[in-house]
């Protein structure tokens, strides 16, 4: 049986080695087992609770973090994701059962030439990496959301409501992620068993996120005015034109009436016989508008 730091060590005396495993692999299910982790440490990174939450035992710290997942053929993000992983004095293990935005930076990152000498370097490493994919998340949905406003109040275009509802989405996702996020780093901070050696980045990592988390905020407000001033122009449209139809068929009303009535085939009807009975009936049609034109003029329905 070996401990977490006996399997760094086998890389160079003293050296850190980050490990990662694909939670389907099982090999991962085996390195946990043989670790000789604390129990409570070992749960975490087993169990399927995809909580963000984190756990503090000895000189170990386990978390479950949560990120964007993405394809394997691109980098297009789509659902949320869960990361687990373990810091030990000498060695991070990270686990994760889809494809994720924050290892493909964290592993750039390294063959780069980042170099990570202990666990603070390992936990700012990942740290930093999901803070860069929410502010790129929070950045694209930031340019959409002042695109869309340009557009509308320059009357150039409507914003699609469909991507104004997948935009709210996202927002709320980044949200509640960053929501978790504090929680978990203020469970962290506050946790007296956490190593001294932790504490100032995962007290940075909590100044980012909540940043980050009020930008959040601002563009979910942003989003609700955009989508108030939507409704709001849709409603004075559909009001304009329930106005126009309403003074349409106000002026109508009188000639149709007239139409109607000499259109009753009944005897005794006035002009019936007169050569220019339909003559005085349209008139008589016209005028009865025009007069109805008049009265909503003095009344102030009708404003040229």
């Amino acid at each position: 049986m070996r401990r977490l730091g006996d399997v760094a060590g086998e890389a160079a005396p003293g050296a850190f080695r980050w490990l990662h495993f694909n939670e389907a692999d099982r090999g991962a299910l085996r390195w946990v087992q043989t670790a000789q982790l604390p129990p409570a440490i070992a749960d975490v990174l087993l169990s399927q609770d995809r909580h963000q939450r984190a756990v503090v035992e000895g000189a170990y710290v386990a978390c479950v973090l949560h990120d964007f997942e993405r394809e394997f053929e691109d980098c297009e993000t789509r659902g949320i994701g869960a990361l687990r992983f373990v810091i030990g004095p000498h060695c991070i293990a990270s686990f994760r059962r889809h494809p994720l935005r924050c290892a493909d930076i964290v592993r750039r990152r390294l063959m780069g030439g980042a170099r990570i000498g202990d666990a603070a370097g390992a936990f700012s490493l990942l740290a930093g990496a999901l803070t860069e994919v929410v502010a790129a998340q929070l950045h694209e949905l930031d340019a959409a959301a002042e695109q869309a406003e340009d557009a509308l109040l320059a009357d150039e275009h409507e914003p699609d409501t469909r991507q104004l509802a997948l935009m709210r989405r996202r927002a709320v996702q980044l949200h509640r992620l960053l929501s978790g996020l504090r929680s978990l780093c203020a469970r962290l901070e506050a946790d007296d068993a956490l190593p001294p050696a932790l504490l100032p980045p995962v007290e940075t990592f909590a100044q980012r996120i909540a940043a980050l988390d009020q930008g959040v905020i601002a563009l979910q407000s942003q989003l609700r005015l955009l989508r108030d001033e939507l409704e709001l122009q849709t409603s004075q449209r559909t009001n304009r034109s329930l106005y126009i139809l309403s003074i349409v068929s106000a002026l109508m009303l009188p000639a149709t009436f007239v139409t109607g009535l000499f259109g009753m085939n009944t005897g005794g009807l006035p002009w019936a016989e007169a050569p220019h009975g339909t003559l005085v009936a349209t008139l008589l049609a016209l005028g009865s508008a025009g007069a109805v034109y008049l009265v909503l003029r003095l009344l102030g329905f009708i404003r040229l």
